[in-house]
């Protein structure tokens, strides 16, 4: 047994690492100030750990052995931390995996504008400072039927401009029974507190009329607000006031009225064999005068919040001085204006827009990529475990139809163990699943591993990472 004060003798100093062969070959990729931090970070945690075991028997101090450490180290600093993963979970616009997928063209034209400059704010007719809102306003006026638009960088910043904007130090009533919570613990009431206006909470969670709103007009209130419930629906005994009536009442007091969509889209859904979504277009006809949606769900481009509507209240919006601190870059620009050309076009759009093609997939086409899939995966597990195809259903995400279900295919995984073990087993094949070189992850449901193949299309790339014949995790506790 070898004592702690006996192994930290034989730790080499950085001079001496930073002079072995191995590491001037890492000094030439990564640079000397990398690697020398690199190596001092290894040869500290080398002595806390001898330190806190009392014994080094089994810990490496040699120059050949840290010199490996050190490598593997620069090499996870000089990864990027965002990796591509197959998303077989099941939920479509999977927040936590990046929602929509970007169309090759969205794609191409962020390549393009993040290569060279451009011109984003300069006005290639007048030689003068242009404004970069100008590269969507008129492809969103022309698809909404609005007077003007602007863009942020998500929609929870679109609603909180606009109110901040429109009714700073006002009251802005909303029916209580759509005070949503959206991803990541933000609430509707929270944005409206840091907007600087204040919440008038009106009817109850279930039901709210016409006559509710009235009663919370007075010469304090700023507008209307109707945020439409995107991630939750309440059955039964409701009411909820028409956009027509609302925007009405708000016209006969001379205020706005204002309309959330959340999600949002810009085409009727229901030609895709999808459920009915409000599109920007309908609510205009109902008497909004300002709308605002996301670009990242089932819009299907990059993440941004749209605000449009008149022209009058969109102007007052963009001279906000906030407007500056939400406003969109030139890549993300370029993606959006790509993916809205797309839209000129709806009977293409179930071809060009990843989101539409996925959401719209049949069932069939999936079962039949199952049954291709399959084969690979099992060869993979091993004997210890068992596949099935199964039907299952997807859903859309990200706050988007919670109601709606998608006909789908899985690939089941359960265990020869028998369900004592399966739980466990479970959870260390997904961990075995997250470090292929392209991480599957998929849900664990029933005591067994679900890999819903709705999302998968990349099939050679997901059968090549299974290749290798073995049993990925150890079946014995």
């Amino acid at each position: 047994m070898t004592s702690s004060k006996a192994a930290l003798a034989t730790i080499p100093s950085v001079d001496a690492i930073l002079r072995l062969p191995s590491i001037e070959a890492l000094i030439d990729t990564h640079g000397r100030a990398l690697v020398t931090d690199a190596a001092r970070t290894t040869l500290s945690d080398l002595r806390k750990k001898i330190t806190a075991e009392n014994e080094s028997s089994q810990i490496a101090t040699d120059e050949e052995s840290i010199s490996a450490v050190i490598s593997r180290l620069l090499k996870s600093w000089s990864e990027p931390s965002l990796q591509n993963v197959f998303n077989l979970t099941g939920t479509v616009l999977h927040t936590n995996l990046g929602r929509a997928l970007l169309p090759e063209v969205a794609i191409d034209a962020m390549v393009a504008a993040g290569r060279q400059a451009s011109n984003l704010e300069f006005n290639l007719a007048t030689g003068k400072r242009g404004d970069r809102d100008d590269h969507f306003n008129e492809i969103i006026c022309r698809l909404t039927g609005a007077e003007d638009a602007t863009v942020v960088n998500n929609n929870a910043a679109a609603v909180l401009l606009c109110l901040n904007t429109l009714a700073l130090r006002k009251e802005v009533p909303v029916s209580r029974g759509e005070l949503i919570e959206i991803g990541g613990s933000f609430r509707m009431p929270d944005i409206m507190s840091r907007a600087g206006c204040k919440l008038i909470e009106v009817g109850t969670t279930n039901r709210t009329h016409l006559k509710d709103f009235e009663g919370a007009i007075n010469e304090r209130t700023a507008l209307l607000m109707k945020v439409h419930t995107s991630n939750y629906a309440i059955e039964g005994f409701t009411k909820a006031v028409p956009e027509k009536e609302l925007a009405s009442l708000a016209h006969k007091n001379d205020i706005p009225f204002i309309v959330d969509l959340g999600s949002g889209t810009l085409t009727d859904l229901t030609q895709f064999g999808l459920p009915h979504e409000p599109i920007a277009q309908e609510t205009f006809a109902q008497g909004a005068d300002v709308v605002t949606f996301s670009g990242d769900k089932l819009l299907g481009g990059p993440q941004a919040g749209i605000i449009a509507g008149r022209a009058d209240l969109i102007a007052k919006i963009k001279s906000n001085p906030m407007k500056r601190a939400m406003r969109l870059d030139k890549v993300t620009i370029a993606a959006l204006t790509a993916v809205l050309q797309l839209y000129l076009n709806p009977e293409k759009l179930a071809e060009r827009l990843p989101t539409i093609r996925l959401l719209s997939r049949p069932q069939d086409e999936i079962n039949k990529l199952a049954v291709q899939v399959q084969p690979h995966l099992q060869d993979w597990l091993g004997p210890d475990f068992h596949t099935t195809i199964e039907d299952c259903h997807s859903q859309i995400g990200s706050g988007s139809l919670p109601l709606a279900k998608l006909p789908s295919a899985a690939l089941v995984i359960r265990s020869k163990e028998g369900k004592r073990k399966s739980g466990a087993l479970m959870r260390r094949l997904a961990d075995a699943l997250r470090k292929l070189p392209c991480p599957v992850i998929g849900r664990i449901q029933d005591n067994a591993l679900w890999l819903d193949l709705r999302c998968l299309e990349d099939e050679e790339g997901f059968a090549a990472q299974l290749s290798a014949k073995h049993v990925p995790i150890e079946t014995q506790s």
